[in-house]
């Protein structure tokens, strides 16, 4: 069923972005950023038996939850996207996993952490949210790149992140940027919340579109050609899980 592998996929993909190896006296250790993991150092071959065995527990987890909890897959309707995302939140508790803006965040860590320069970063930002199928509805990105050529035009050379002093200056431009757009940091949360409720849009959107495709593929069989396709809407997908 499309749900089911499309759980796994997330969920191998949200451990992805917990999991951050590091060397550590010749060993690689795994730092996890679920709550109450700190799994200990571990070598070769019990390294990965341990993440496919938790990936697997956390994978299982998930599933138990959309087994029991009822979705409706229409990505136009705002009650079903809520109600999925509201399902993926009570899986991600009972499984230990991030919520999508976190993992987007630990993402972000990861890929830019060794980036010398904020224009290189600025582009790595931009790819993350491409692949994450994320619109820059408010041309945030837009104003960004144009405060760094402000900045790097000022100093004449090309901004480092480690040149705190003109990355002072880059901040402020950026607080300029929240300030025009209306963005304030109390309202990270309520921002936290409608990333979640956009990723789910775009997946419950991925899922029609599979289970529409598998739905006419089937049709297409002798034995189902008086059939007529059911409305996606109607389908308890928990009856295939």
């Amino acid at each position: 069923m499309a749900l089911a592998s499309r759980i796994l996929s997330r969920s191998r993909q949200i451990y992805a972005t917990q999991a951050v190896f590091s060397r550590d006296n010749g060993a690689f250790s795994v730092r996890s950023y679920a709550k109450d993991a700190s799994p200990p150092a571990l070598k070769g071959d019990e390294m990965l038996k341990e993440i496919f065995l938790d990936v697997k527990k956390k994978y299982e987890t998930v599933l138990s939850v959309f087994k029991r909890e009822k979705i409706t897959i229409d990505p136009d309707d705002s009650a079903a996207v809520t109600q999925y995302a509201n399902v993926w939140k009570i899986a991600r508790k009972e499984a230990g996993l991030l919520s999508d803006s976190e993992r987007i965040q630990n993402t972000i860590e990861v890929h830019t952490r060794d980036i010398p320069d904020a224009r290189t970063y600025l582009l790595k930002l931009q790819e993350i949210r491409i692949k994450n199928g994320l619109l820059d509805e408010i041309g945030a990105e837009k104003l960004m790149f144009e405060a760094l050529e402000k900045v790097e035009k000022e100093i004449k050379k090309p901004l480092l992140r480690n040149d705190k002093k003109n990355m002072a200056l880059l901040l402020a431009e950026f607080d300029k940027v929240n300030k025009k757009l209306g963005i304030k940091k109390e309202d990270l949360p309520k921002m936290e919340e409608e990333l979640d409720l956009k990723v789910a849009k775009i997946e419950l959107a991925e899922m029609k579109k599979d289970v529409v495709e598998a739905m006419e593929t089937q049709l297409k069989r002798e034995e189902f050609k008086d059939e007529k396709m059911p409305d996606v809407r109607t389908i308890d997908i928990r009856s295939f899980m």
